[in-house]
């Protein structure tokens, strides 16, 4: 057992009280839990590696040479020597040392909570809180030995509070059977309902075909790419569910849109996988994510059906967000693209994320960049509030650096066919009760070098500081002109808006953008800036968020603009470079 006069705090781990919990009991000293164990990136790595890694973002897509693992492990994986000296202190502090990874910097540790309390200096509490129900706490810092300080970096899994919310929206009432929908009389001239006709039933809304070609996306269909959808379930929700019906789905790519079901694989990094709730308002807020996870399913399988589809299951916790990430990134289903349709505000003040959780979900997404692999997520439902009661603040990890941070627009469309794009807005219904599209300036991270060349505002909190804008892009995301999807029932279709029904879309489109130049995008944000600042997308000059407004060229509501899919393919093939 270590001598606890030798620890010291671990940086960015402090806990504080979550408002409005209740402690009901101390956790159970014979309760077996695991936990995750970061070490830093190798701190000598090869000089040429570092080179061509730093390399990859600055090239067009067609241009870039990929990292071999070798590269990769030795610039952003760990030094197995520190790996091996955490190791022994793990076996020292009575732990037992799981699946130890080079690539992931991690070590997973399993022990009782009396010697995991002991090892990390820490009390662990069992909490009940109104909306986030039962989960396992802790106050203050983690403390680690003095002698590992600067080598662990973090810790993961002692605090099972929830983090991530879906950034998902939709309006009660407006689910129709299917079988009423099947007996919708055809257009003239047709032989049976066309989408056009179908979405008739909720007037100005589509299904996701649809808004890819209003945004002009290329004609390929994903094939060749492997899309990770991120699927949150499990602790501390009361009724941890979340998940997919597979019947469901068939119904809605094969007799409502006509086509095939894409192929789809589960991979459960943590928790219990796929498990669909009803995906009903009671469930919702007792924490069943299954309307979301189906929302993003339809989207990409619809929109990419030539993808195949990886869902990565995990808990909403930060253990349960580092893992996934950690596993996209460096597992053998070699992902092309993530969708995430989560997040919290990045300085939440309920305590969501410490500033440890921030620093290596960050460095994961930096390390994913080098792997090629684009990370979109969505940038949040709730204006530039962020459903935050005093000032502006932006979603993590939306405001990542490494990211692709998509907003939410409000769609209106021609009629006749083709339909065409008639108006196109910030999507900001908060009078209604209806969302807003989240975007503002970071307050964590600092503005990066490829956004100096557009126009990014200082921050309209006290101190006027310049940092990170998000998002990047948009895409539309008002329920009103919503995409349409199917209930978890499998007999009835709804439509659903939010940033969680944008980034799917973007996702979507990066697939498809992957097989038109056979290359990767990979972390797009730098030539995006570069090569697509003006005259690529739809630039969205007309509304607000609440604190910022649209402006002609990048702003903080939807980025650089929305899907000009033909555009973007030339803008990022090498034909276009000047």
């Amino acid at each position: 057992m270590p001598d606890v006069t030798k620890m010291i705090s671990l940086p960015g781990s402090t806990r504080k009280a979550m408002p409005g919990a209740k402690l009901l009991r101390k956790s159970d000293v014979a309760e077996r839990i695991k936990v995750s164990v970061f070490v830093r990136r190798n701190p000598n790595p090869p000089a040429k590696a570092v080179s061509s890694a730093a390399a990859l973002s600055a090239e067009l897509p067609s241009k870039r040479k990929a990292l071999t693992k070798a590269e990769f492990n030795a610039v952003y994986g760990a030094d197995p020597a520190d790996l091996e000296r955490v190791e022994a202190w793990a076996a020292k502090s009575k732990l037992k040392v799981l699946d130890p990874s080079v690539a992931k910097r991690r070590i997973m540790m399993e022990g009782t909570i009396d010697d995991i309390q002991r090892a990390f200096g820490v009390q662990l509490n069992e909490y009940e809180h109104p909306t986030q129900g039962h989960f396992r706490g802790r106050e203050g810092d983690v403390k680690i030995p003095s002698d590992l300080a600067g080598v662990i970096e973090g810790v993961f899994g002692l605090d099972t509070r929830r983090v991530g919310q879906s950034r998902r929206r939709k309006i009660a009432g407006r689910r129709v059977s299917w079988e009423t929908l099947k007996a919708t009389p055809p257009a003239k001239g047709a032989t049976h309902p066309t989408l056009a006709t179908l979405s008739n039933q909720w007037p100005g809304t589509f299904f996701p075909p649809q808004v890819s070609e209003l945004y002009s996306y290329p004609a390929f269909d994903g094939t060749g790419q492997n899309i990770a959808i991120f699927a949150f379930n499990g602790p501390p929700s009361p009724d941890p569910q979340g998940g997919y019906s597979l019947a469901a789905l068939n119904t809605y790519f094969e007799k409502v849109l006509g086509g095939k079901t894409p192929s789809i694989t589960n991979v459960v990094v943590q928790g219990p996988g796929n498990d669909p709730g009803p995906d009903s308002t009671a469930s919702e807020n007792g924490g069943d994510s299954t309307g979301e996870v189906m929302l993003d399913m339809c989207v990409v399988g619809s929109v990419a059906p030539g993808a195949k589809i990886f869902m990565y299951f995990t808990e909403f916790n930060s253990q349960g967000w580092i893992e996934a990430l950690s596993e996209a990134i460096t597992d053998n289903n070699d992902i092309s693209v993530i969708s995430i349709s989560y997040g919290n505000p990045e300085d939440d003040p309920q305590g969501a994320w410490t500033a440890m959780a921030v620093t290596q979900v960050n460095q994961a997404m930096e390390a994913a960049g080098a792997k090629q692999i684009t990370i979109c997520v969505a940038a949040g439902d709730d204006g530039s509030s962020d459903g935050v009661s005093t000032g502006a603040h932006v979603d993590f990890p939306a405001s990542s650096p490494y990211v692709l941070g998509v907003g939410g627009t409000k769609l209106t469309a021609t009629k006749g066919s083709p339909a065409a794009i008639a108006h196109e807005t910030v999507w900001n219904e908060v009078r209604n009760s209806e969302g807003a599209t989240g975007g503002g300036i970071s307050a964590v991270f600092s503005k990066p070098a490829w956004q100096d060349g557009v126009d990014v505002p200082v921050s309209v909190n006290t101190g006027h500081h310049v940092g990170r804008g998000v998002p990047d892009v948009a895409a539309v995301g008002d329920p009103v002109t919503g995409v349409v999807v199917m209930h978890i029932d499998g007999k009835s279709l709804e439509p659903i808006g939010g940033t969680s029904a944008s980034t799917p879309l973007w996702a979507s489109l990066i697939a498809r953008l992957n097989q038109g130049l056979q290359a990767r995008c990979g972390f797009i944000n730098p030539v995006l800036y570069t090569h697509c600042a003006t005259g690529v997308l739809n630039d969205i000059t007309s509304g607000n968020n609440g604190a910022y407004k649209a402006a002609v060229g990048w702003d903080a509501c939807t980025g650089l603009g929305s899907p000009q899919g033909a555009r973007l393919l030339h803008a990022l093939s090498s034909s276009s470079q000047t």
